[in-house]
């Protein structure tokens, strides 16, 4: 059996391809999946490059697709050829977030051992049913970026028709807001320091897009756009850099739901502004896996597909990472065998 491991040291140069023994047979709860494509997120990119250390060598990627192989005893919600995609917290079934994922001790592709394999034996918990009639690829966006964007907007945001969004980038969690948005019937405005990025947007059914480059204070577009109301939702992955304009465009009781933090891990914020507006800014890491189960019921409703940017094979892990912090990607990244 193939996997993709990063040393211990991490970087990218430090990942391989590992001649594993076969995985075992299920025990008691357990399923074994044939993995056959993952997608990339930051946080993989955070630990293949050493960003986050790691206490020895690991096997990479917390989103995995595939087919059930085979089932241990007293699995009963999956049967031999089901598809599956994997769970970011497996330990994490429903309801609010708790001391046991306040961190990733049971991530894949991070606390264990990852999705970066050709076959893997898990606890039934660590996936659920794949939307029906989706590829393999499309299925392993779910995990991470589309259910971080459900939980902030469906989950704990309780998104509203005619509601404002501002998704800031296009990458797989902003674009994945964006078609929720949409499903809702929700006002989508897309942020982007790439007009042709913005374009792409539009197509896919942004309602105003805004150059954050031409405009650094784009807060001001945000409330030209709403007559100076606001957005009652900010899918913020910049961070630090980004947070004041964010807090600027959020409308009165409104939602900023920090997600990521490509800008650093440290910065100013304008907590009297935030205070005024009474808005909340909420840490969100994706989400339970009920609620992947609920969005993947909504997305077999809605017919809605992820937006795939590039496909590498696994053995091209270290190149994929390399597309990925370029920034040229417009939507996800994929790996498959």
């Amino acid at each position: 059996m193939q996997s993709i491991k990063v040393k211990k040291a991490g970087g990218l140069e430090n990942i391989y391809v590992s001649k594993d023994t076969e995985s075992p047979a299920p025990a008691k709860g357990e399923i074994k999946v044939q993995i056959l494509a993952s997608s990339l997120n930051y946080h993989d990119y955070l630990v293949a490059d050493g960003k986050l250390p790691l206490d020895q060598e690991r096997v990479l990627l917390s989103d995995g697709a595939g087919v059930v192989v085979e089932v241990g005893q007293g699995v009963t919600e999956f049967k031999e050829g089901d598809h599956v995609v994997s769970t970011f917290f497996p330990q994490w079934l429903s309801g609010s977030p708790s001391h046991a994922v306040g961190d990733f001790a049971k991530t894949p592709g991070d606390g264990v051992d990852g999705m970066a394999a050709e076959y893997v034996t898990r606890e039934a918990s660590a996936f659920t049913l794949a939307p029906m009639g989706w590829s393999h690829l499309e299925a392993s966006t779910i995990t991470t970026a589309g259910l971080t964007a459900w939980r902030a907007l469906v989950s704990d945001g309780n998104l509203k028709a005619g509601e404002t969004i501002v998704t800031l980038g296009t990458g797989g969690v902003s674009l994945a807001a964006l078609q929720i948005g949409k499903m809702f019937g929700a006002k989508v405005i897309v942020t982007s320091s790439s007009d042709e990025k913005l374009q792409s947007a539009k197509a896919l059914g942004a309602d105003h897009i805004i150059n954050y480059k031409t405009n650094p204070l784009w807060a001001e577009d945000v409330l030209a756009i709403t007559d100076g109301k606001g957005a009652e939702h900010i899918i913020e992955v910049g961070g630090p850099g980004t947070l004041a304009q964010s807090v600027e465009s959020v409308a009165v009781g409104g939602n900023i739901y920090l997600i990521g933090v490509l800008t650093g891990f440290e910065g100013n914020l304008p907590t009297a502004q935030l205070m005024f507006k009474q808005a909340r800014l909420q840490g969100l890491l994706v989400g339970s896996r009920s609620q992947q189960q609920d969005y993947v019921k909504a997305l077999e409703a809605n017919n809605v597909r992820p937006v795939i940017d590039k496909v590498f094979d696994y053995g091209s892990l270290a190149d994929a990472f390399q597309y990925q912090v370029s920034g040229s990607h417009f939507g996800k990244i994929c790996v498959q065998w």
